[in-house]
């Protein structure tokens, strides 16, 4: 499978995640604000590469396992990720107009709308993983990726890392510094929706670690690609803004490395995930293409 056939089985499965939030995400009710329930609906169907729930998917079919139980526990980790872009868009942190070429949420609904969007897609993400005991997972394996998710969403894992990166702004650091950064920001959300796949197909510990390694090397490799892409990319192809890096003086790879090396570091992240991956005597092709289409995706 190459570069060209995964981008196809990406968008194949970025497809059905959204046929799935657009039937079973919450609407209006009586209880509840018509107002709240667009402004979530807004941002959560509003596109995107839906990297995280393909590797949950991904994951568990290398495997041999698929069910809705995996759809449910995808969607539950892009709505995390979904509450932390809203957040991150906010004047007070990224101060962003665009995202996935379409205004804000908070450009839209109004900073206090949009701040209880992103609590709401998060808590409802939380929701979604508990209730996956109703869909054939034991309550022990629920359990497990229930704490996977809040450590990874959480003050160790994407909360700290995107503190860490304010507090790095307009300041000097290293390359072991940005990693630390951006294993916790980037990398802890990349990490948790592959081991939950593993989880509830049944892998192995073993197996587990090995995937908990090659997710944290194409982690921070997504990473990587996003800072070049912000120098180098279209602007119309990403749907944002692009050279916001260097205007709020953000660490970036390029910033440390320069563009040429940092393409030439994002080549050898990759070679360590493969090298990781090939430990595992499973057909993980697609797992492997992955690493190579996060270098040369365009958005």
């Amino acid at each position: 499978m190459n570069s060209e056939n995964i981008a196809h089985y990406l968008s194949d499965i970025s497809a059905k995640v959204n046929e799935y939030i657009e039937n079973n995400l919450l609407v209006s009710k009586g209880e509840l604000s018509q107002n709240l329930c667009e402004a979530v609906r807004y941002s959560a169907l509003a596109g995107g590469k839906r990297i995280r729930p393909a590797l949950c998917i991904i994951t568990a079919q290398v495997f041999g396992f698929s069910s809705e139980a995996v759809m449910r526990a995808a969607c539950a980790f892009e709505f995390i990720h979904t509450y932390s872009l809203i957040h991150d868009d906010l004047p007070a942190m990224d101060n962003d107009d665009y995202r996935r070429g379409k205004l804000t949420n908070h450009k839209i609904y109004g900073e206090a709308t949009a701040i209880l969007a992103g609590d709401a897609l998060l808590t409802l993400a939380f929701e979604w993983l508990s209730d996956l005991t109703n869909y054939g997972i034991s309550s022990d394996k629920a359990i497990r990726i229930i704490s996977i998710a809040a450590k990874a969403s959480g003050s160790m894992g994407m909360i700290g890392g995107q503190m860490l990166d304010l507090e790095s702004e307009n300041n000097k650091i290293d390359l072991i510094a940005i990693e630390k950064i951006h294993k916790a920001k980037t990398g802890a959300l990349i990490i948790a929706p592959t081991l939950t796949g593993a989880i509830l197909a049944g892998a192995t510990d073993e197996e587990i670690d090995v995937l908990r390694d090659y997710s944290e090397k194409i982690g921070l490799l997504f990473q990587i690609a996003d800072d070049i892409l912000d120098v180098e990319g279209d602007a119309q192809k990403m749907g944002k803004a692009i050279g916001k890096d260097k205007v709020l003086g953000k660490a970036t790879f390029p910033a440390i490395l320069g563009i040429k090396d940092s393409h030439i570091y994002a080549q050898k992240i990759r070679e360590q995930a493969l090298n990781i991956l090939s430990k595992l005597t499973l057909q993980t092709d697609k797992l492997e293409q992955l690493a190579g289409f996060f270098i040369s995706r365009k958005n």
